[in-house]
């Protein structure tokens, strides 16, 4: 069932099933006024879900932009915000900000990288990336909040691999923390996740895809509140495309951070960048982003929380993630059950950003 509703309108959607974060509610009203949720049905358009179920908009918590189109794309596939790690330059990114009826964004701007590492060699980056002592940490992240980033990137190689070193990385979290910004590690080696832990980063963005994480740095995830981003179907791309074996060992690792009770949030690394060893596409990737990580042993329930609650509460985005009255009315109507075959978050029937109702992909 396609529901059809004006884009600034009221629509009650009746008999539908929430998803709650933790189940499914018994078949409800949910509200749709304007860009938010409200509580009254008086005076809206009437729409019988007919026990469909609805869930939060999806947060992919790891991708990188390109033009309008890669929002479309993402909002066609339930993707209603979308976390940017890279954008440059500042004006490319200012004109994806804000963008009504498509799937809104955060960012980080440009990254903060060292001058030997493999991200220098990405055209038009290392002039306005590279990062070459602790003493250029505080003007850097300056910069990149005066110019709007939500919060930092920063990538780390393994210690010799050229990235920044361990006093520059420190002194790049402590100017950002200073500033009020998160921030994000690159961290896709064992080295690197190492270097990232040592410098107090929030969180860690790829999992290794040189050997399972050990676990002291797993016990060093739970115990000191680090947040989790794996992006498994990069990694499986990148496995893929190289013709590595150690796939396996990036799930063994999701599988003891969820053990240990260390957040996971979905996240792709969906791009579009030329040079890029994968390129998981914007959107679609999303859904398969979360039946890898009920391979990797999360539960149905949790991998959907891995793409809503949890990316939206560790981000600070407390106007979204969950279906509540005053809540940015961002929804994902399914017409299978998830819970029962995480598949199902493709059968997607209807769309709304802000209130806002778009077609699904392939609809």
């Amino acid at each position: 069932m396609t529901v059809d509703s004006p884009a600034a309108g009221k629509t009650a959607l009746h008999n539908v099933r929430v998803f709650d974060g933790y189940g499914l509610t018994q078949p409800t009203t949910v509200v749709i006024d304007g860009a938010v949720l409200g509580t009254d049905p008086g005076g809206a358009e009437p729409v019988d879900a007919r026990g469909a179920i609805l869930l939060p908009g999806f947060i992919d918590a790891h991708v990188h932009l390109s033009g309008p189109e890669s929002l479309d794309a993402f909002a066609a596939h339930g993707v209603t915000t979308a976390l940017d790690m890279a954008t440059w330059p500042a004006e490319q990114l200012t004109g994806l900000r804000n963008r009504q009826g498509t799937t809104d964004i955060r960012s980080a701007g440009p990254p903060i990288i060292g001058a030997g590492g493999m991200h220098a060699k990405m055209p038009g980056l290392a002039e306005a990336a590279v990062i070459r002592g602790p003493e250029e940490a505080e003007a850097m992240v300056a910069e990149r909040v005066a110019t709007g980033a939500d919060y930092l990137k920063l990538v780390l190689e393994a210690p010799g691999d050229g990235g920044p070193d361990e006093a520059t990385a420190k002194a790049v979290v402590a100017a950002a923390h200073a500033m009020n910004r998160r921030i994000v590690a690159h961290a896709a080696s064992l080295g690197a996740y190492a270097l990232a832990l040592d410098v107090g980063v929030d969180f860690v963005t790829h999992v290794p895809g040189d050997g399972q994480l050990p676990a002291e740095n797993v016990r060093r995830m739970s115990a000191e509140g680090r947040v989790a981003i794996p992006t498994l179907v990069m990694m499986q791309g990148i496995a893929t495309a190289l013709g590595r074996l150690g796939f396996a060992d990036c799930l063994a690792t999701v599988a003891s951070l969820h053990s240990r009770g260390v957040p996971i949030l979905a996240g792709t690394d969906a791009n579009s960048t030329p040079g890029a060893p994968f390129q998981p596409q914007h959107g679609a990737s999303l859904h398969r982003e979360l039946e890898l990580l009920v391979t990797a042993g999360l539960p149905p329930a949790e991998a959907l929380r891995a793409a809503t609650i949890l990316p939206a509460e560790h981000f600070g985005l407390t106007d979204r993630g969950v279906i509540a009255p005053g809540k940015r009315a961002d929804l994902v109507l399914l017409d299978g059950n998830p819970l029962a075959d995480i598949r199902a978050t493709r059968r997607i029937t209807t769309v709304w950003c802000a209130g806002t109702p778009i077609t699904p992909s392939g609809r």
